[in-house]
């Protein structure tokens, strides 16, 4: 995982985008949607991953928007 992943986590009053190992969340915002896209747009510039979260919590989707180690053929 690199240093710049970011998580897409419910709470209480919306989504919010929290750092890999970061305390804080990084920004908040009303919908799971709004959350992912300022995630995915912090991810495309420094390059990481976007781990979505659903609403119990646990992973449901993974983009990664960085060199791929292990890319798919074809």
């Amino acid at each position: 995982m690199s240093k710049d992943d970011k998580h897409v986590v419910k709470r209480s009053e919306g989504w919010a985008v929290r750092g890999e190992g970061n305390i804080r969340d990084t920004s908040h915002h009303n919908t799971q949607q709004e959350a992912f896209e300022s995630a995915r747009e912090n991810a495309m510039r420094k390059g990481g991953e976007v781990f979505i979260h659903g609403r119990d919590g646990k992973f449901r989707e993974r983009n990664t928007y960085d060199k791929d180690p292990y890319p798919p053929k074809g």
